[in-house]
């Protein structure tokens, strides 16, 4: 992999809520110690239940939160230690987002050739005859005919809507896209080509890109990297294939046995045990309210990274790992 974009080290990101009573507010752990990276020409694959932080780490990588502690870095340099000149013109540029739902991403007043020349006009990209072209480039790019430049989202098929929006994070030819469940709002025939076109354009253009997912079988098929979090925390990462077919954390096993695979002939595996809040996050392993593997020794500290060999990219955060044969994992004692 190349030196990545964008990375995130140790990155908590705390939020109050109501709940804690007439003058006291709830502390949400929307994000706890969380550390990944993104580059060029890779697919990070970003998978977990509802509500287990998936969308909070998209807004820290594209830059729209700021975390509460921790460093985000943009090409080895603090993203929020930069001046916000550098911020909004070198980041800005490099880092884009394709939203959920493109039917309330997308201003449905106008038209989609303003939508798509709107970034291209406030960073001053070329002449006026310049950002038309790039417009009608950024059609093709995504397999839209010409004539949808004039037509408003809401003459559009969802599936239109969404390659609009792709279309738009392309227009200032960012090094990474962040796509946060983007074909979750789309009909199932729909979603596979949009999936398609993402992959299509990671190999077209060298993008790297950020999928975002709570289904684990559709990031098995994108992502190069699986990244699985579980209430705030990162608790397994790899390269896909390592995840998939060697799971280590109980939770990653629990989510490919609750999705059909033609693959694979998983027994289903069905999680009892109260669902912890992350306005109080259980000590330990914020998984044991649920595994089956618990012991009083998960809920002392949250375990270190464990490796499944040296450079191998495979880690997980688990006292009780599942075992696969001929493994020798390795305890990496400087990352949490």
């Amino acid at each position: 992999m190349n030196e990545p974009v964008v990375s995130l080290e140790g990155v908590h990101v705390l939020h109050s809520a109501r709940g804690g009573g007439l003058f006291r507010r709830d502390v949400v752990h929307a994000l706890t110690d969380a550390t990944v990276s993104a580059g060029r020409g890779e697919i990070l694959g970003v998978v977990g239940e509802s509500g287990c932080g998936k969308s909070t780490l998209a807004k820290v990588v594209v830059g729209l939160q700021q975390p509460t502690s921790g460093t985000v870095r943009f090409r080895g340099e603090d993203l929020w230690s930069l001046p916000a000149r550098r911020r909004r013109e070198e980041f800005g540029t490099s880092v884009a987002m394709v939203f959920q739902d493109a039917s309330t991403a997308l201003n449905p007043r106008l038209p989609v050739r303003r939508i798509l020349r709107d970034p291209l006009d406030v960073h001053r990209r070329g002449t006026a005859r310049q950002r038309e072209d790039r417009v009608r480039d950024l059609l093709d790019l995504v397999g839209l005919p010409g004539h949808v430049a004039e037509a408003l989202p809401g003459g559009l098929s969802g599936g239109q809507r969404q390659r609009v929006a792709v279309a738009r994070a392309l227009a200032l030819e960012p090094d990474v896209i962040v796509a946060d469940e983007p074909t979750s709002a789309l009909d199932v025939s729909v979603r596979a080509q949009v999936l398609n076109l993402l992959v299509d354009l990671r190999a077209t253009l060298g993008l790297g890109l950020v999928f975002i997912s709570h289904d684990i079988q559709t990031v098995r098929y994108l992502a190069d990297r699986i990244a699985v979090m579980y209430l705030g925390r990162v608790v397994e990462e790899g390269p896909a294939a390592a995840v998939a077919g060697e799971a280590r954390h109980p939770y990653t096993r629990a989510l490919f046995s609750a999705t059909p695979s033609l693959l694979d002939d998983t027994e289903r595996i069905v999680l009892t045990g109260p669902v912890p809040s992350a306005t109080r996050p259980p000590s330990g392993c914020p998984f044991r309210t649920r595994c089956w593997k618990a012991t009083d020794e998960c809920a002392v500290e949250f375990p270190h990274a464990t490796l499944a060999a040296p450079e191998s990219g495979h880690s997980w955060h688990c006292v009780h790992p599942e075992i696969h044969p001929g493994s020798h994992p390795e305890t990496h004692p400087s990352r949490r």
